[in-house]
């Protein structure tokens, strides 16, 4: 099975692996308690805290572990806003943002303005700034799109909220560890397991400066912003992948480019009624997305499992809405027969020669059984 699907998920680096494991061992202990064990796990747990902050870029007090990127990404959003209520209750968000941003602004209690992208996914960041009213109490743009990778205007973005004083969060879910993630945001959300640590660790960073304030009921943990027991060795593990991922992310960046650049040219040569999305320039380093006309994305990515691939595709209906992609559908673009390829760390070019071997028989094979095999 060739993995090509870290956008959801990357392989747990071994690093963090051994990490995990030593810290099952010495940091299982309550990190609150004063006794050896649970001193011994709070140590773990600064350390770790204070290293991913370096990593991030941040200071350590600004930075808690939810339990994932959506739960950081709610915390973050209906915490900030709910800190200026008093300036109002508006909420700015991008039209591709996740879903956890989207569900997270639907459940504030206020009006939300959903600004367009173009056809490559991306928002124009003066539309975004005439958005910004008086009464906007927060402002919500991801680095870069989770299921085409196009990356968005995040400093001019920034420059707009700063002068209209508007705090701005960033979804960096698929930027941390890849690609530096630009300043000027006030709130940063980010999960673990998409760098190659374990899955269950979020990282929520709230700048020093910005209001916000817990819609959960007191608790004493992460200075008030996560409730509950830390996950110790989990939170360490975290720690050294990001560290062992950024030593590498510079060359692995221009290396999975240029695997993706690859794909991205050969794909519409070798597969008739195929279109590439997303923008070709301002994009993730690692992830490529193109849609099949006449099949159905479920379909082909399970297809294409049977063929040796995990990939992924933004058409799949889900059982909660029946409806493709929120994202597609925002950029204009085919929303069926979609299939996102994302490149784990090490992905090598055998791999995605075999991938471009193999996908173009396997449509073939697909549009034959629906009867549009003559194209």
């Amino acid at each position: 099975m060739v993995y090509l699907d870290a956008a959801s998920a990357e392989p747990l680096h071994p690093a963090a692996r051994n990490a995990l494991l030593t810290a099952l061992d010495e940091g299982w202990a309550d990190p609150a308690r004063r006794y050896a064990a649970g001193r011994r796990s709070r140590l773990r747990l600064d350390a770790a805290r204070a290293a991913l902050a370096e990593s991030v870029g941040v200071r350590a007090d600004e930075l808690s572990f939810p339990a994932s990127g959506t739960a950081a990404v709610q915390l973050g959003l209906l915490g900030a806003a709910a800190a200026r209520q008093r300036v109002g209750s508006h909420l700015v968000v991008s039209a591709v943002e996740h879903s956890a941003v989207l569900h997270a602004a639907e459940a504030h209690p206020g009006e939300v303005t959903v600004v367009p992208v173009n056809r490559l996914g991306r928002i124009d960041p003066d539309e975004f700034a005439a958005a910004l009213r008086p009464d906007t109490a927060l402002a919500c743009l991801q680095t870069a799109n989770h299921e085409v990778g196009t990356e968005q205007p995040v400093p001019a973005v920034a420059a707009a909220c700063q002068a209209a004083g508007v705090p701005l969060l960033v979804d960096a879910a698929q930027s941390v560890g890849r690609v530096p993630v630009p300043d000027g945001w006030s709130v940063l959300a980010a999960s673990a397991h998409k760098w190659g640590g374990p899955p269950g660790v979020g990282v929520l960073v709230v700048r020093k400066g910005t209001r916000w304030r817990s819609v959960l009921p007191a608790d004493e943990r992460e200075r008030g912003r996560v409730a509950g027991f830390e996950n110790v060795p989990a939170i360490v593990a975290a720690a050294v992948a990001l560290a062992a991922r950024l030593e590498v992310a510079p060359a692995e960046a221009e290396r999975q480019r240029t695997l993706v650049d690859r794909i991205r040219a050969r794909v519409p040569q070798l597969i008739p009624d195929v279109e590439v999305v997303g923008d070709p320039v301002h994009r993730l380093p690692h992830l490529v997305t193109f849609s099949c006309l006449y099949l159905d994305g479920e379909t082909l990515v399970s297809e294409l499992d049977r063929a040796g691939f995990a990939v992924n595709s933004g058409s799949s209906c889900t059982s909660s809405t029946l409806r493709p992609s929120h994202v597609l559908e925002a950029m204009g673009v085919l929303t069926h027969g979609n299939v996102r390829v994302s490149l784990p760390l090490g992905t090598g070019e055998p791999e995605v020669e075999r991938f471009l071997e193999v996908v173009p028989g396997v449509v073939a094979q697909l549009r034959a059984k629906a009867g549009v095999s003559g194209l």
